[in-house]
């Protein structure tokens, strides 16, 4: 164990949560051991070091995108992700943003390159900072639970456009992960009653953290597809939410390394031969819980947005459209009413 991770250990319950996470940043960076999730595939990583007078920020930072850019585990699909990702570290540990004249002293320089490094393996921003940010809302984020996407605020949006103006709105996520669209609704519907249903157990003692620490109601349950919710409320739904692991069994192998290596395989494929068996349950299941009218949204990636629009309209959906939106626009929100 280092020193700073000693002292982490030794100080985790007197110092704030802010403080808390740059610390274990600290021993996680600077202790050079193997760290194995998701898959199981095991990587090391081993920050450069730098000595000498303290560097200045963004000689840090172009320092950070060249090795990112280096990367082969990353996928490289955002202009700009590089520099981006590279400032959010430097600001983590900073704990602030950085000017580019900033002088880095030699500790935080170690642990930002450290971080880098992580991140160079494929490693999640968000497990490597332990949460991440959604529209204004901080999430706890670790191994073993689905890392929130940035481009899933769309499907929230949709959500809330939905609820807002309801006398009594009711809603369900399902593969809800940290809760992450659950509890962005409770946020901005308040007087919405709002369930997340999760198959695994450690994603939904993850969601339920959340919500205590952010004060938001939101009734978590483990079970696969609308298992774990109340039959109390079947026919009471006003919007159905779903981000569903829709990748082919056999083209997992060709997700990026930051994805398959690091990422849970249930919340990326459902093991079918084509990756919309858990659409098709959904879209089964799904009219027994709506009420009249009411409203399933499915996030899907654009390749699949043909198969996932058809499915629901195989399914007796109505108004069934694909709709893209938000800053990104890089996935598709399929939307269609409860069958008659």
């Amino acid at each position: 164990m280092s020193l700073i991770s000693g002292v982490s250990a030794i100080f985790f319950a007197r110092v704030p949560r802010a403080f808390r996470v740059v610390l274990d940043a600290f021993g996680a960076a600077l202790d050079p051991f193997a760290r194995s999730v998701g898959g199981g595939t095991a990587r090391v990583y081993e920050p450069t070091s730098y000595h000498g007078r303290p560097m200045r920020a963004r000689k840090l930072i172009r320092t950070a995108i060249a090795e990112l850019k280096a990367s082969e585990a990353i996928d490289h699909w955002q202009k700009g992700r590089e520099r981006i990702e590279a400032e959010d570290l430097l600001g983590f540990v900073m704990g602030d943003e950085p000017d580019p004249e900033d002088k880095v002293g030699d500790a935080e320089r170690d642990v930002f390159l450290g971080l880098v490094a992580r991140r160079a393996t494929g490693e999640p921003i968000p497990y490597i900072k332990g949460f991440t940010e959604f529209r204004g809302l901080e999430l706890a984020s670790e191994p073993g639970v689905f890392v929130p996407r940035d481009s899933s605020e769309y499907l929230a949006e949709q959500a809330v456009k939905r609820l807002r103006g309801r006398r009594s709105p009711v809603h369900v996520d399902l593969a809800t992960g940290a809760g992450t669209i659950a509890l962005s609704v409770a946020n901005e519907v308040p007087k919405a009653t709002v369930y997340g249903t999760d198959l695994s157990e450690d994603a939904v003692k993850l969601a339920r953290r959340n919500a205590r620490r952010l004060g938001l109601k939101v009734r978590f349950a483990a079970g696969d597809v609308f298992g774990g919710l109340p039959t109390t409320i079947a026919g009471t739904v006003d919007v159905i939410t779903v981000h569903p692991p829709y990748v082919a069994m056999d083209e997992v192998d060709d997700l990026p390394d930051e994805i398959k290596d690091w990422e849970p395989v249930h919340t990326l494929t459902d093991r079918s031969s084509d990756g919309l068996g858990f659409v098709r349950q959904t879209v089964a299941e799904a009219p027994t819980w709506l009420r009249p009218k009411g409203w399933l949204l499915m996030e899907t990636d654009p390749d699949r947005a043909r198969d996932v629009k058809k499915v629901m309209t195989d399914g007796g959906f109505r108004d069934v459209q694909s709709t893209k939106g938000g800053d990104l626009k890089i996935t598709r929100v399929i939307v269609g009413r409860r069958p008659a």
